[in-house]
């Protein structure tokens, strides 16, 4: 624990044993990290690295850094998905 934020360290939160690692919370392909326990009922899942990915493609970071969902970008880079 972090004694300044009172926040995990990234290197406790880190539960990854997989083999080649998984990307660490920091990365950017973060999501791409197996998933430790899905609640799509309740549309979240926590990956190995601690990050907590929302059905809407937003993230809760290990260190408490909230990132916002990329529903445009995900749009774009799927042809067939179109927004009406």
């Amino acid at each position: 624990m972090n004694a300044n934020t009172g926040l995990a360290d990234p290197a406790e939160t880190r539960h990854c044993q997989h083999i080649p690692a998984c990307p660490a919370a920091e990365d950017l392909d973060r999501d791409a990290a197996h998933v430790l326990v899905a609640h799509p009922e309740q549309g979240w899942s926590l990956l190995c690295n601690g990050v907590v990915l929302f059905e809407d493609t937003g993230e809760l970071l290990p260190s408490g850094e909230s990132i916002a969902a990329r529903r445009d970008e995900m749009l774009a880079a799927a042809a067939h998905r179109k927004s009406d």
